[in-house]
Parts: structure tokens; C-alpha cells; sequence
């Protein structure tokens, strides 16, 4: 995803490229059935921000930028261990920006404390991430639920032929 401003600006949305799937990682989805935010409440005035060019703002979307491209190359490369810095490094910076909910927090912090990744999945009251192996994904489910959160693996299809 390239969300280039004047991009942005002239039509309203970035340049997207298509991956091959294969090359994704083990990845998960936890969601809280009990806690979700609308985007307006979650994006505040980060939005407003960044037309008016805040500074702190403006410097978070060229990391996020920077992120999109290396985590790219790290996809292309295989290198999961860079893959696994961005993915939190993503949410990191999204946490100084942002105010998030403690609900929210505790995901990230649960997946965290067992070694899988993570980072919101959208606007709030989901996370993705990824995981070593199956010994990960099933402690990863266990301490989910004990904070009342689901886990699930995607199941990510291949694009059909046109």
C-alpha cells in the first residue's frame, strides 16, 4: 500500500500491489466479542491532524510507509524475523498517535507476553499477528480467552484467474 499524499489527495485512496499468499507467515486474528469501537471514536482527529499537517502525524504515515516497503521486501526475502519487528513496531507508533482502550491494550500485551506479534487488525477490537508453531498458537488461544477474546486462523485463499 502506498499512501503517497498527493496520491491521496488527487483520487482519494493509495496504490495497492497484490502478494502471493504463500508467502504470508502463520498468522491469527483474536477479537473481542464484547468490545469494539467505531472508527470515528478510534481515529479521533488523527485524520484532521494530518490535513493540517501535524508534524508528529505526518512523520508516523512516512514511517508506516517505510514499514510497508520493508515489510515487503521482508516477505519477498523470507525474512520473518524483520517481518515480526515491523508487525509490532506498526502498532507501537499507532500507540503514541493514538488514544487506544485498555481492552485493546490487553490484547496486544497478551499476545506479546507469549512471543507472537501483533497489531490492530482495523480500527480496534481485533488483532493480528503472527506465531512460531503450534505450541504458541494453542498457549496463544488459552491466555486469550481467559481475558474473554477469540482466536482464529485465517484461511487465506489464492487469487482465482481472471
Amino acid at each position: 500500500m502506498d499512501f503517497d499524499r498527493a496520491l491521496m489527495e488527487s483520487r482519494g485512496y493509495g496504490a495497492y500491489e497484490r502478494l502471493d499468499p504463500s508467502l504470508l507467515p502463520k498468522l491469527y486474528m483474536a477479537y473481542r466479542t464484547s468490545l469494539s469501537e467505531g472508527t470515528e471514536v478510534f481515529h479521533n482527529n488523527v485524520r484532521q491532524r494530518w490535513l493540517a499537517g501535524d508534524p508528529q502525524v505526518v512523520a508516523a504515515m512516512k514511517t508506516w510507509a517505510s514499514y510497508a516497503e520493508e515489510g515487503r521486501r521482508a516477505l519477498l526475502d523470507r525474512d520473518l524475523e524483520t517481518l515480526d519487528r515491523l508487525i509490532n513496531a506498526n502498532f507501537d507508533l499507532r500507540a503514541r498517535i493514538y488514544r487506544i482502550d485498555e481492552g485493546n491494550l490487553a490484547m496486544i500485551r497478551t499476545a506479546r507476553a507469549l512471543g507472537a506479534t501483533s497489531k490492530f487488525a482495523g480500527s480496534g477490537g481485533a488483532i493480528v499477528g503472527t506465531y512460531a508453531d503450534e505450541a504458541m498458537y494453542a498457549a496463544l488461544v488459552e491466555a486469550m480467552r481467559r481475558i474473554g477474546v477469540e482466536v482464529i486462523k485465517p484461511v487465506i485463499m489464492p487469487r482465482k484467474a481472471a
